[in-house]
């Protein structure tokens, strides 16, 4: 079976985060499309979500804004969960997303309120 460039890209990316990251780190996990963006963070070692938020969800459906403010409003949201689990190291999984744009404003946020990548 043949992979596509894209697969093999977001493999080769979450190995090297996996083999590289200590193991008392949660994997923080971002996917974008054309107009959304979504976010979890995932226990590896039991294969579990913890925290997930998108901007897909019922709070951010009557909100039209443009894509940029979304990412900044779900980061604050993925943010604010992950305080509540007590959440505060993390690595950032960026897939097959360059750093760049939406992905960088998400990250940041998410520095600002006070994660640790």
């Amino acid at each position: 079976m043949k992979l596509n460039p894209e697969i093999k890209k977001k493999y080769r990316i979450r190995n090297k985060l996996k083999k590289n990251s200590p193991k008392d780190r949660y994997r923080l996990s971002v996917s974008r499309s054309s107009k959304n963006i979504s976010a979890q963070i995932i226990d590896d070692s039991q294969n579990i979500t913890l925290v997930s938020a998108s901007s897909m969800s019922k709070e951010f459906k009557q909100d039209k804004k443009n894509k940029t403010e979304m990412s900044l409003m779900v980061a604050e949201l993925l943010a604010k969960k992950a305080q509540d689990k007590n959440i505060k190291k993390i690595y950032f999984d960026r897939g097959v997303y360059k750093y760049h744009g939406r992905v960088k404003i998400f990250a940041e946020t998410l520095r600002k309120k006070g994660l640790e990548f």
